[in-house]
């Protein structure tokens, strides 16, 4: 009997993404119609990869930690404790329904630790965490205008639930979520040091060899869960069978979001929402050095998917192709003709301070632009357009637009001017706001940089020119999986052409000024 289109997918994601183990289900009408696991959980014990494995979800938490919220009425008090967690804040606080949608305004506190020194490997549990956010002076925008993707959101929320109801969060998710929804060997894994069954997340591919991750994050409601595929087959299930309940909860979380504009979001309540194939999907993905891990769902079709990795390969796109497997979707690839080179550059994005480069890719065919962090690769590149969906670039007759609809924002990005010769910038600057120092040694051949503060002392870094006064600081491996990737420092100047000090900043947490000391 020939094999299924999903069948051939699900038996191709050892070589398609390889690594040391991994598991994937498809769900669909309220059933399995695939399961897959193969390879290691543990290659040095060789502990088998099962579908009853004990895995870190990370990011896959937030809807988890979203879910309780929702069941909570009270959401004035949660406001309360979100503000008091917020002392020294110097304009309004978010609400936790902010939090919840990601439109806090809020820095990220995994970025903001690299600022304050936190070695790549360190400890960084609930101390570090309280004295990051209590230390928040300033939004990066106000609550409820824009988006930006914040870890200590959810740990807030799961903190606020904790003070309110008494109970702690992992009780509240034994209770509420996994006994309910049927998903028995699922807990909260707070600590990232290891699992109870001895899985391990391994760094690495196969060219350069897998090493085992090292992490120590204590999280809760940002990241924490621990739930093995049959757990996940479960909460899927759970999905299904409410789904004609306008009350259910999955139905609930996935109500549409907006700012305070009016305009549609494209996340909320723990969930990304965006189209797949033409379909409306929900979802997330989660990742730590060694851990990856999604999880989609088109209501439409009543179809889920579940990969988990641990390894560093690619789930979504993992995730995407059984989708379309078990939808019988046949993708091809389409030939494009490279469009005008007049996007590329390095540019200014005035409004955060950031930097933009944009470069085509190696087949010249589509345009790679290095904003957040990993860079987009945009498509549809013609003469004055490129990107479609998630960010665009537009040129015309006043230069470059930059159209980022699931942030809020349409911003014009500036040329960055040719580099001149300045070679003043050693030095040491101080961030009042963190109170962090910026050292900054070495000559034009070669500047290196690092910060230090309350967590200690960073590595210092080449830095990379870009232009006139703007340098980069590689930043591409941090507490969490997702870095800074790149800080911006756009150095600023007097009448006379004195340096005066900087702005520093990255996607996750943006437009901070560091004077010259």
């Amino acid at each position: 009997m020939p094999r299924s289109s999903l069948d051939r997918a699900l038996a191709a994601l050892p070589s398609s993404y390889p690594g040391p183990g991994g598991a994937a289900a498809v769900i669909r009408n309220g059933e399995v119609i695939g399961c897959h696991s193969w390879g290691f959980a543990n290659a040095e014990t060789r502990l088998a990869f099962t579908p009853r494995t004990q895995f870190r979800l990370c990011s896959i938490t937030k809807q988890f930690t979203c879910a309780l919220l929702d069941t909570w009425s009270d959401k004035a008090a949660l406001d309360a404790y979100v503000a008091s967690s917020l002392p020294n804040l110097q304009e309004p606080p978010p609400g936790v329904m902010d939090l919840a949608h990601n439109q806090s305004g809020l820095r990220d506190y995994w970025a903001v630790a690299m600022l304050h020194g936190a070695p790549t490997e360190s400890v960084f549990g609930s101390a570090e965490a309280k004295r990051v956010i209590a230390g928040t002076r300033s939004l990066h925008f106000r609550p409820g205008t824009a988006y930006s993707y914040v870890n200590q959101n959810f740990y807030l929320i799961s903190e606020a639930l904790e003070a309110c109801s008494g109970r702690s969060f992992s009780e509240l998710l034994q209770t509420q979520i996994f006994d309910p929804c049927g998903m028995k060997t699922a807990f909260l894994a707070a600590n990232t040091q290891s699992m109870p069954d001895g899985i391990q997340g391994y760094e690495g591919s196969e060219a350069t060899g897998y090493r085992a991750a090292n992490n120590n994050i204590l999280w809760t409601g940002d990241a924490g869960l621990g739930a093995s595929l049959d757990d996940m087959i479960a909460w899927e299930k759970a999905i299904d069978a409410q789904r004609d309940d306008p009350e259910g909860f999955y139905n609930r979380l996935s109500r549409p979001v907006h700012f305070r504009d009016g305009r549609l979001a494209r996340y909320g309540s723990g969930l990304q929402r965006g189209k797949l194939f033409g379909r409306a999907m929900t979802g997330h993905g989660g990742a730590l050095r060694g851990w990856r891990s999604h999880r989609l769902h088109l209501a439409e079709e009543r179809l889920s998917v579940v990969v988990l990795f641990n390894h560093m390969s690619e789930a979504h796109s993992a995730a995407a192709e059984l989708a379309a497997a078990a939808l019988e979707i046949t993708r091809t690839a389409q030939e494009r003709m490279p469009g005008s080179t007049a996007f590329i550059g390095h540019y200014l994005e005035p409004e955060t301070g950031l930097s933009a480069s944009i470069t085509p890719t190696v087949s010249n065919a589509r345009l790679s632009l290095r904003y957040a962090y990993p860079p987009e690769i945009l498509d549809d590149w013609t003469q004055d357009k490129a990107g479609r969906d998630a960010t665009t670039l537009t040129l015309d007759d006043q230069g470059l637009v930059m159209s980022r609809p699931q942030e809020n924002r349409e911003t014009r990005l500036i040329p960055i001017p040719e580099m001149q010769r300045f070679q003043d910038l050693a030095g040491r600057y101080e961030c009042e706001e963190l109170d962090s120092i910026l050292t900054i040694a070495g000559s034009e051949e070669a500047f290196y940089g690092a910060f230090s503060g309350m967590l200690g002392q960073g590595r210092m870094e080449r830095l990379q020119k870009l232009g006139n006064d703007v340098w980069l600081v590689p930043c591409l491996r941090a507490l969490d999986h997702s870095p800074p990737g790149y800080w911006t420092l756009a150095f600023q100047r007097d009448a006379q052409h004195k340096l005066t000090g900087l702005r520093a900043g990255c996607w996750l947490a943006r437009d901070l000024l560091y004077r010259r000391i």
